[in-house]
C-alpha cells in the first residue's frame, strides 16, 4: 500500500510472509536438484583458475595448453569434414543409382560402346624436361635467325655453348645474334666493355625492354606532349630502348634476302633473361606472358612484328646439373621443381658477393651467414610470423626474385683477353657478320646508350661469374651427368678442414711403432671403447721417491 506523501510504495512485508517466500524458494531449488540428479546431469564444471604467475615455466605451460587446444579443435574439424564427405558420397551414390535406373537402354548401350573404345593418349607434360627441349629444338629448326638473349648483369653466364654449337651446325646457314637485355641495371662502362667483348664473335644489340605493357589488344596511348621546361625521365620502366634499332636491323636483313617469305626469328635463352619482354617490346602489346616467376613460357609461340619479320618465343633452356651452384640458382628451375630450397639458393648467391655491398644495398647490419642475413632482412621488410618470428623463407623468396627479376643491380666484369671458344673460328665469325648492316647496329647502340639512365658503380653489387652455363638440348644429355659442383665444394671444404688433423695423424703414425697388417681388417667399433691399461703395483714402485711414507706421521 502506498502511503501518502511518498513517491514509491514501501517494500516492507511481514516476517511471516518473508519466511514463507524463502521456504518456497528452498523447496523449489531442492526439487530442481532432485530432478537433475535423476536425469544424470552432473554438477557445474568449475572454472579453470589458470596458471599462477609465480609458477616456473609459465609461458611454456601456456604454450603447451594452447597447442593441445588447437590440436583438439583440428581433430574435431577433421571428423566433421570426414562426416560431410561421407554424406556427400552417399548422396552421390544414391543419385547415380537413381539416374541409372531411369536411363534408357539405348543410352546405356552407347556408354558401354564408349567404354570399349581404346583410351586416347594423354597430353604431354609441359613441365617435363623432354617437352621443353623438344619445343626449343622446334624453334631452332624453324628459325632463320636465332636471337640469344643475355642478361647484361652476367652475359657470359647466360651463354650456352651447346645451344650456339647446335645453331652453327644446323642446315640452312642460320644466323646467330646476341641481345644484351636489362642494360639499365649495370653501369654504362660495363655495358660498353661487354659490347666490345662480344662483338668479336657475333653481332650484339643493346636492349632495355618495357616492363609495364599490360594491354593484350590495343597499343598503349601515345605519351602526352611534355613542355620544354619539364624533364622527362626516359629510364622509367615504361620506356623501351633498342626496339627501333633491332626492328630496323632485322627488316634490313629480311630485305637483303631474295625469298618472299617473312624472316623467322627465334628468341632463345635461359629462364628470366627477358625473352618474352623483348617480344612484347618489339610488338608494343602484351603478346607473350612474362613475369618474375621463372619458366612461364612452356611452348613455342609465333608473333608477327611486321610484314617481313615474324618472331617465335621459346621456353627457357634447361640447365645441366653439372653447372656450379650459383649458375643453377640463377638460371635453372630447381626451386620451382622442388629440387632445391630457396634458402640453399640464397646461400650460394651470397657466397659470390661482397658482404659490405650486400649490407649497403639492403640496409642491414653485419651478418655472419645466410640465415642471419635473412633474419635481418625479414625484420627490415616486416616479414614476420605469429609471435614476431622472422619469416626467413619469405625473405629468401623476395631476395631470389630481386636477383632473377629486373630489380637488383649487380654486374660482372668483362674479361680483358677473351679468346674464341673451340666451336667458333674466324671463318664462322666472318660468316655470322656477313649480310647484316652493321652501321644500323652501331648507330642504334649509341642512341640506346645515350638515352638509358645507368646506375653508378658504387650502388651496384659486384658479382663473380662462373663462366658459360651448360644446357640440355635433349633428355639423353642428362644421362652424361658429372658430379655436381656443390658436392665437390663440400668435399673441398671438408678436405681443407681435415688437413691439420691428417698431418697430426701422420706425425703420430711416424712416431708410433709399426702395427701388424691384420689390424686394418678389423671392423671399427660403433661406439667409443675405453681400454684399461695394466697398472704396475710392485714394491719397486712403492719404494720410489714419489711414494708417501706413513711412518713419518703415524708411528
Amino acid at each position: 500500500m502506498k502511503r501518502p506523501k511518498l513517491k514509491k510504495a514501501s517494500k516492507r512485508v511481514s516476517c511471516s510472509k518473508r519466511y514463507k517466500i524463502q521456504k518456497k524458494v528452498r523447496e523449489h531449488n531442492r526439487k530442481l536438484r532432485k530432478e537433475a540428479k535423476k536425469k544424470g546431469v552432473g554438477k557445474r564444471v568449475k572454472k579453470d583458475p589458470g596458471v599462477p604467475s609465480s609458477a616456473p615455466f609459465k609461458e611454456e605451460v601456456l604454450r603447451e595448453a594452447e597447442q593441445r587446444r588447437l590440436q583438439i579443435e583440428e581433430e574435431k574439424e577433421k571428423k566433421k569434414q570426414a562426416k560431410k564427405e561421407e554424406r556427400a558420397k552417399n548422396r552421390k551414390k544414391e543419385r547415380d543409382a537413381a539416374s541409372k535406373e531411369e536411363e534408357p537402354k539405348a543410352k546405356k548401350a552407347r556408354q558401354d560402346e564408349a567404354e570399349k573404345q581404346p583410351v586416347k593418349p594423354s597430353a604431354p607434360d609441359k613441365n617435363s624436361k623432354k617437352y621443353l627441349c623438344s619445343e626449343l629444338n622446334k624453334v631452332i629448326d624453324a628459325s632463320d635467325v636465332v636471337i640469344e638473349v643475355l642478361d647484361a648483369r652476367d652475359p657470359l653466364g647466360c651463354r650456352c655453348p651447346q645451344l650456339e654449337e647446335a645453331v652453327l651446325q644446323r642446315e640452312g646457314k642460320k644466323k646467330l645474334l646476341l641481345v644484351l637485355s636489362k642494360i639499365d641495371l649495370i653501369p654504362k662502362e660495363n655495358v660498353e666493355r661487354w659490347i666490345q667483348c662480344l662483338q668479336k664473335e657475333f653481332p650484339v644489340v643493346a636492349f632495355k625492354a618495357s616492363t609495364q605493357i599490360r594491354d593484350k589488344t590495343v597499343k598503349g596511348r601515345k605519351s602526352r606532349i611534355v613542355a620544354s621546361n619539364e624533364v622527362l625521365d626516359k629510364s622509367r620502366a615504361a620506356a623501351c630502348f633498342g626496339n627501333g634499332s633491332l626492328t630496323e636491323f632485322l627488316s634490313s636483313f629480311a630485305l637483303s634476302k631474295d625469298s618472299e617469305a617473312s624472316l623467322k626469328v627465334g628468341v632463345v635463352g635461359f629462364p628470366n633473361v627477358g625473352k618474352s619482354s623483348l617480344i612484347n617490346s618489339l610488338k608494343g602489346i602484351l603478346a607473350c606472358n612474362s613475369g618474375v616467376k621463372r619458366g612461364i613460357t612452356k611452348s613455342m609461340q609465333e608473333v608477327h612484328i611486321s610484314k617481313s619479320v615474324k618472331v617465335m618465343d621459346s621456353p627457357g633452356i634447361v640447365a645441366s646439373p653439372s653447372n656450379p651452384p650459383a649458375s643453377m640458382a640463377l638460371r635453372s628451375l630447381q626451386v620451382e621443381e622442388g629440387q632445391e630450397t630457396v634458402l640453399e639458393a640464397v646461400r650460394t648467391l651470397l657466397k659470390q658477393c661482397d658482404h659490405s655491398q650486400i649490407m649497403l644495398q639492403y640496409n642491414v647490419a653485419d651478418f655472419r651467414n645466410s640465415l642471419e642475413f635473412l633474419t635481418l632482412f625479414a625484420k627490415k621488410r616486416g616479414f614476420l610470423l605469429k609471435g614476431g618470428v622472422p619469416n626467413t623463407e619469405q625473405a629468401a623468396t623476395t631476395f631470389l626474385d630481386d636477383w632473377t627479376g629486373a630489380k637488383m643491380s649487380y654486374y660482372c666484369k668483362a674479361p680483358e683477353n677473351h679468346g674464341l671458344p673451340a666451336y667458333i673460328s674466324d671463318a664462322v665469325v666472318a660468316e655470322m657478320q656477313n649480310g647484316w648492316d652493321l652501321n644500323i647496329l652501331k648507330r642504334g647502340n649509341e642512341e640506346t646508350l645515350k638515352g638509358v639512365k645507368f646506375p653508378s658503380q658504387a650502388s651496384s653489387i659486384g658479382f663473380v661469374s662462373k663462366g658459360p652455363t651448360a644446357g640440355l638440348l635433349s633428355v639423353s644429355d642428362n644421362s652424361e651427368e658429372k658430379p655436381s659442383a656443390a658436392d665437390t665444394e663440400v668435399e673441398l671444404q671438408n678436405d681443407e678442414n681435415n688437413e691439420p688433423e691428417q698431418t697430426a695423424q701422420e706425425v703420430n703414425e711416424t712416431e708410433a711403432p709399426e702395427k701388424p697388417q691384420e689390424e686394418p681388417l678389423k671392423k671399427k667399433p660403433s661406439r667409443v671403447q675405453f681400454q684399461s691399461l695394466p697398472i704396475d703395483i710392485s714394491l719397486s714402485a712403492a719404494k720410489s721417491d714419489d711414494a708417501y711414507d706413513f711412518n713419518t706421521d703415524f708411528k
